[in-house]
């Protein structure tokens, strides 16, 4: 009984597909490259930081920097691993040794601090200056970018005038 490719008489035989279909595999892998592209910026930060709002330019880097992040709770935490105040210098001098040298003029890694939103101004000043303290010169706090289409904030109300009580017209401010 003859197959369907085969006609009578002709001698053709059945030969398998020789070549390979690569459109399935093209779109296998641009799904794999959306899910990675997708995740990779969750993986940066392992520390939930609610960091407040800016309008500075972000800084170029050379260097990864070293993060040093501080909770609602006021714990410290250096990149991952929580640490006490007390040995917080000692952990970044042991990692400043331990990085490979740098070339000559260029400057030491940057620290990134990072504080809680809800935290007190003094506790994230107070963990900037331990760190100033042990000889670390390039120390910088991180904001999050504010939303460029955002008003700005309203300036603050001059000393005596309220909104209820705003200064008359033609009379200088107090």
């Amino acid at each position: 009984m003859a197959g369907p490719l085969m006609k009578r008489g002709s001698g053709a035989r059945y030969r398998p597909m020789a070549e390979i279909n690569v459109t399935p595999f093209v779109d296998v892998m641009l799904v794999l490259l959306i899910i990675f592209m997708v995740a990779a910026p969750m993986m940066t930060t392992g520390v939930p930081v609610d960091l407040p709002r800016t309008t500075a330019q972000p800084l170029n880097q050379e260097q990864e920097p070293l993060t040093i992040s501080v909770d609602p709770q006021g714990r410290i935490f250096l990149q991952e691993t929580e640490v006490q105040m007390e040995n917080l210098v000692a952990q970044l001098q042991a990692i400043a040794r331990n990085q490979p040298a740098a070339a000559p003029g260029a400057p030491e890694r940057r620290i990134f601090v990072r504080g809680d939103r809800a935290i007190s101004y003094g506790r994230v000043m107070e963990v900037m200056g331990t760190i100033s303290a042990g000889g670390f010169t390039r120390v910088a706090l991180l904001a999050e970018q504010a939303n460029p289409t955002a008003r700005p904030p309203a300036p603050a109300a001059r000393p005596g005038t309220t909104p209820a009580n705003p200064p008359a017209r033609g009379q200088a401010p107090r």
